[in-house]
């Protein structure tokens, strides 16, 4: 039997239905990814599965004793005093106080109390809960008496998530779980959920995570559910498939309304007896016509394009900065010695965990700030396009068209003027949403907003600081598309590891120690090229600690197996091969080390990149045939 089952469930909030009559099973050991654009009803969906909300029509039937726990997408405020434990602790309800107290009492040690919440706690099964939220706490990583408050937005989703398990539920509900968390964060969130025994349901708009855990994609399109059984990638070829069908019956559809139409205004013929039943499929056809929900248009994007910068955009010089918290010995460096130059036509991503000081190099680099030590040199006619990741561009007072004007009605965009109630439907603001103010947007609307005022500024450098949260998956894409384009210089912090692949061309990588590492390509690119140099480290690490080690006791030396005629001959072979894959290594880095390679020959540079982990890899795998055979 399914987990949950839905049969003609409808449910609307005064305008059209955000599910209009929807069949929907969820079976054991699914993970199902829900996808659709903004405002489409996602979340509404998980409510009515969790039971927060209550369908207007049709029914839900859900299997005897089924357990569900839900993680939200936003994290809630938490009294100061809260710890861990009482978080984690809430997933079992009105039980939570009595383990929290039970919790507290053990840490002060008084004797009375403790006995008589023992008597309590066995009454309501409660050893067996206070177990359970002892299993997850360690499980997950997490100290049960750590302030919750303070806490990373990474540490605060695994606190919920360990809220979410604790009862142990046969379905679990996770509404956007990688919101504001960090790379290094959702891949250990993508390799539990990969492991979880439960079902699960999510919404999510990241791509790399929705390939790495969905079996199962449905889309939430116009009120309609569209299930597509297998990985997000054959979801694709099936949207696309299901979009030119639909465009191709309404195209013939509205052919054949305007054709009646035309012969129902040649006048009275049109009434005779013999033609009422024509004149009765037209007035259906009519009905349906009226009833029928387009699609919402894309989001046209364009960025207003500055006079070109010089060829070198800006350099860095041994740029360190410190930052001394309060109540701290001493200043922790965010920035250690950092020294690059950023040519015109580049496009960076940063990235490393939160709070490791990307948007503080950001700053510096733009002389927001000052650093503890170095300097920033900018070059020539540079004009600078900020995408501020707490949005303080906006206005919340002012409406949605106040913010994107300046003194006028109009904008203008690569030297053509546009009225800003046309402009903000490209974005997707209709007349009336042009005229709500700031405070009542939704998440994503406040970063479509603040991308439509951010591309009517020229700019030739543009810095986007986390622009992909919220932003449903059609916006991101063409996002990308617009920055694939774009002719300027690109600094972006990310977290999302397929936007990061198929925009930048240089990742600069953050280890949290105020250390930066550039490579180039992409984060895939990034990944392939870690290893080895982490390999190279280790060796070297290896190589030191045996220098600094007392000389160890002899021991008798063991004969070395005689080669047979064919490992002699491969063994002669080797350094030829590795000298011919280090010549070719060094042919592809100096190609590479040219900014304009990537503008000029765009797949040729991303070829090379490829060849170069290859590159890596075959190498290894020389040296270490080479140590194998005597070498």
């Amino acid at each position: 039997m399914a987990l949950i089952t839905l049969r003609q469930v409808s449910i609307a909030f005064g305008g059209p239905s955000l599910l209009d009559h929807v069949d929907l099973g969820i079976e054991t050991n699914e993970r199902i990814a829900i996808v659709g654009r903004n405002g489409e009803g996602k979340s509404t969906l998980l409510k009515l599965l969790d039971g927060t909300l209550k369908a207007d029509d049709g029914e839900i039937i859900r299997k005897s004793a089924l357990k569900v726990a839900t993680l939200q997408q936003e994290v809630p405020e938490a009294s100061g005093s809260a710890t861990v434990f009482d978080i984690v602790a809430e997933g079992f309800g009105p039980a939570a106080a009595l383990l929290r107290d039970y919790e507290a009492a053990t840490e002060s040690g008084d004797l009375n109390l403790l006995s008589q919440l023992q008597e309590r706690l066995e009454a309501v099964g409660g050893w067996q809960m206070h177990g359970q939220v002892t299993h997850w706490l360690s499980r997950l990583g997490l100290d049960p008496h750590e302030a919750f408050a303070p806490l990373s937005g990474g540490r605060k989703r695994r606190v919920l998530l360990a809220r979410a398990l604790v009862t142990e539920p046969d379905l679990l509900l996770l509404d956007e779980p990688t919101n504001h968390l960090d790379i290094a964060s959702i891949d250990w969130l993508e390799k539990f959920l990969r492991d979880y025994r439960g079902s699960l349901v999510f919404i999510s708009h990241d791509r790399a995570f929705l390939s790495a855990l969905a079996t199962r994609i449905v889309e939430l399109d116009r009120g309609r559910l569209f299930d597509h059984p297998g990985s997000y990638e054959k979801y694709l070829e099936n949207r696309a498939s299901r979009f030119a069908v639909e465009g191709k019956v309404n195209s013939e559809f509205d052919k054949r309304l305007s054709q009646e139409e035309k012969w129902i205004r040649k006048g009275v013929e049109a009434r005779r007896t013999r033609n009422e039943g024509r004149v009765r499929a037209l007035i259906a056809m009519r009905r349906e016509h009226a009833e029928r929900r387009e699609r919402v248009g894309k989001v046209k994007l364009a960025i207003g394009e500055a006079e070109k910068s010089g060829k070198r955009v800006l350099e860095a010089q041994n740029l360190s900065y410190s930052v001394k918290a309060a109540g701290a010995r001493e200043p922790r460096c965010l920035i250690r010695d950092f020294s690059t130059t950023l040519w015109r036509g580049d496009r960076v991503g940063l990235v490393g965990e939160n709070g490791v000081g990307k948007t503080t190099l950001v700053r510096l680099l733009l002389g927001q700030i000052a650093p503890t030590s170095g300097h920033v040199e900018h070059g020539t006619k540079l004009e600078v396009a900020y995408f501020d990741q707490l949005r303080a561009a906006l206005d919340e007072e002012k409406t949605v068209f106040e913010n994107v004007v300046e003194g006028s009605d109009w904008v203008e965009i690569n030297g053509q003027k546009k009225h800003a109630l046309g402009y903000l439907q490209d974005f997707l603001f209709s007349p009336a949403r042009a005229r709500t103010p700031v405070k009542a947007l939704s998440g994503g609307e406040r970063n479509r907003l603040l991308l439509a005022k951010l591309f009517t500024r020229p700019a030739n450098l543009l810095v986007l600081d986390e622009p992909t949260n919220d932003l449903d998956l059609e916006t991101l894409e063409l996002l990308e598309e617009v920055l694939m384009t774009y002719s300027g210089t690109l600094l972006l912090i990310s977290h999302d590891r397929a936007f990061l692949d198929n925009v930048v061309t240089e990742v600069w990588v953050f280890d949290g120690q105020g250390g930066v590492d550039e490579y180039v390509g992409g984060y895939q690119d990034y990944l392939r090229q870690r290893p080895a140099a982490s390999i190279q480290q280790a060796s070297q690490a290896s190589t030191q600690e045996a220098a600094a080690a007392p000389a160890p006791t002899a021991k008798p030396t063991e004969p070395r197996k005689r080669l047979s005629y064919k490992e002699q001959r491969e063994l002669e072979q080797i350094p030829a091969q590795i000298d011919a894959l280090e010549q070719e290594q060094a042919r592809l880095e100096a190609q590479l080390q040219d900014p304009d390679f990537f503008v000029r020959a765009p797949q040729e540079a991303s070829n090379a990149t490829a060849r170069l982990g290859e590159i890596e890899t075959a190498l290894m795998e020389l040296l270490e045939r080479w140590d194998s055979l005597g070498g």
